[in-house]
């Protein structure tokens, strides 16, 4: 890459990125349409931010009553938050706010319900100044309309709409990085499971 080169600021970078999961909790996933498929693309982000170093945290809604995070998930987060808003953003303002100086400013948002907890959050961080970026293989609602009409309306709020692997790639940004092979192989044993 020339010195010269400058990667647009559009993109993700792993040093001013970090994974929100979104209430991936064991009560309330089974009810999701489609829901081993996005559970399997929260389990690629998640594996693939960790080779990577990106912080990743979780939030889970009243866990007493619903649930912790499911088990292939748990281990990722570097902190699970409990909550009852349905938006994370105010039990996450400590964590998340971009303080001056602080480059961490992407966030990218993943779970459920997406018209509801993940809608309402992604809006909020992104009235406090995130780019927030949706990967729509990785969120899920319990009816396939409701998902739909979040996408559009997170899009029109000027969410980035995108993909499990578009993300993982955008990342990893070359074939030089030390951790493309093992990214490699995260993506060919997702291909072979969906």
């Amino acid at each position: 890459m020339s010195s010269t080169f400058r990667r647009s600021q559009s993109l993700l970078s792993r040093s001013n990125a970090r994974l929100l999961i979104i209430d991936m909790q064991e009560k309330l996933l089974p009810a999701i349409a489609e829901h081993t498929s996005v559970a399997n693309n929260c389990h690629e982000l998640a594996n693939a931010m960790q080779l990577l170093q990106v912080p990743i945290y979780a939030t889970e809604q009243y866990p007493k009553g619903l649930g912790s995070t499911v088990a292939s998930l748990a281990e990722y987060p570097n902190e699970r938050i409990e909550k009852l808003s349905f938006s994370a953003a105010e039990v996450l303002d400590w964590q998340m706010t971009p303080a001056e100086g602080n480059s961490q400013n992407q966030i990218v948002v993943v779970g459920i319900e997406a018209h509801v907890c993940v809608q309402q959050t992604v809006i909020d961080l992104m009235s406090q100044g995130f780019t927030v970026f949706v990967p729509v293989d990785a969120i899920g609602s319990r009816f396939t309309n409701d998902r739909d009409v979040a996408i559009q309306r997170m899009r029109d709020f000027g969410a980035t709409i995108t993909t499990t692997e578009s993300i993982i790639f955008e990342l990893c940004e070359t074939a030089a990085a030390p951790e493309f092979k093992q990214i490699s192989k995260l993506i060919r044993e997702r291909g072979e499971r969906l």
